[in-house]
């Protein structure tokens, strides 16, 4: 397997043009922004990317700009969707550009799924996929996807998968459900959703965070996570607490088109809807202030 990815990973944002498709151009300079500033490696269409709001093709552009133009050694890409068929088809197309892991969501639709129907669709997926074997992350967001990777799944897959089974993404706010699978299974590499477990992470067995706000604190959590900078760290958490109880992609797209001077960053993929002015410009303080506060 390759080696697997770990430290600061920001899920990118996907620009979105006037005829609401990627902005493959502005994708490219942001993500490689973030890689330049703080980050280890990019979670290319995930939530925070809004991926299952775009088509197949859709996705599957941005896939090959990102493999063209970026270092596909730093990325993982998500390639769930409610079809089989389709998530195996993106995992497939993940493998061939050579992107570095391919993050799956359970299949979402149906709920109350049996966790063997569950282990049946990864395995299908794994089994399709097998000819370029590219590492496989699982997405635990149970409060969109409705479908928990459940401990005990988790240990399934890692037992009948252990080649391709590398780590798992966990949006799920559940920290002993995360400290528990990354003591379980030392090397499966488990990524908190937020930047305040960098704080525990090594002492935790975590390999990293993989983080929405990370758009908009690569640089501090880079600081944090590299050399331990307390300081960076309490920066870093306090932008991401700016969104607490908030419509999460569209703030951190608000939060974008500020700290980038570029209006058109802040544009969703409905159904999402961007954050009126008056919080927008609040946000925009509130992240300026943060950021020039003086390091005691």
């Amino acid at each position: 397997m390759s080696p697997r990815l770990s430290g600061v990973i920001a899920a990118i944002a996907t620009p979105i043009n006037a005829e609401l498709a990627p902005d493959v151009s502005r994708f490219i300079k942001l993500a490689q922004h973030l890689l330049d500033n703080g980050c280890d490696g990019l979670n290319v269409l995930g939530t925070t990317g809004e991926a299952t709001s775009f088509s197949f093709e859709q996705r599957a552009s941005v896939m090959r700009v990102a493999a063209a133009e970026l270092d596909c050694k730093r990325l993982m890409v998500g390639t769930g969707a409610a079809s089989l068929a389709e998530t195996t088809a993106l995992t497939r197309l993940a493998a061939e550009l050579g992107f570095a892991g391919a993050l799956i969501l359970p299949p979402f639709y149906y709920k109350d799924i049996d966790p063997r129907g569950v282990f049946d669709y990864l395995a299908a997926i794994i089994g399709a996929s097998a000819a370029r074997s590219i590492p496989i992350y699982l997405y635990n967001f149970p409060a969109l996807s409705g479908v928990p990777y459940g401990r005990e799944l988790v240990a399934r897959l890692i037992e009948a998968f252990p080649d391709r089974m590398a780590g798992l993404k966990d949006s799920s706010g559940d920290m002993p459900y995360a400290r528990a699978l990354a003591k379980a299974h030392p090397g499966f590499a488990v990524f908190p959703s937020t930047e305040a477990a960098l704080a525990e992470a090594r002492s935790a067995g975590f390999a990293g965070c993989i983080s929405a706000t990370a758009n908009l604190n690569s640089d501090l959590c880079g600081a944090a996570w590299n050399s331990g900078d307390q300081r960076a760290l309490e920066r870093a958490v306090a932008i991401r607490k700016l969104f607490d109880g908030k419509p999460l992609v569209a703030g951190v797209k608000a939060g974008l088109a500020h700290m980038h001077a570029d209006e058109r960053l802040a544009r969703t993929m409905p159904p999402l809807v961007a954050w009126p002015n008056a919080e927008r410009k609040a946000l925009a303080r509130a992240i300026d202030e943060i950021r020039a506060a003086v390091p005691a």
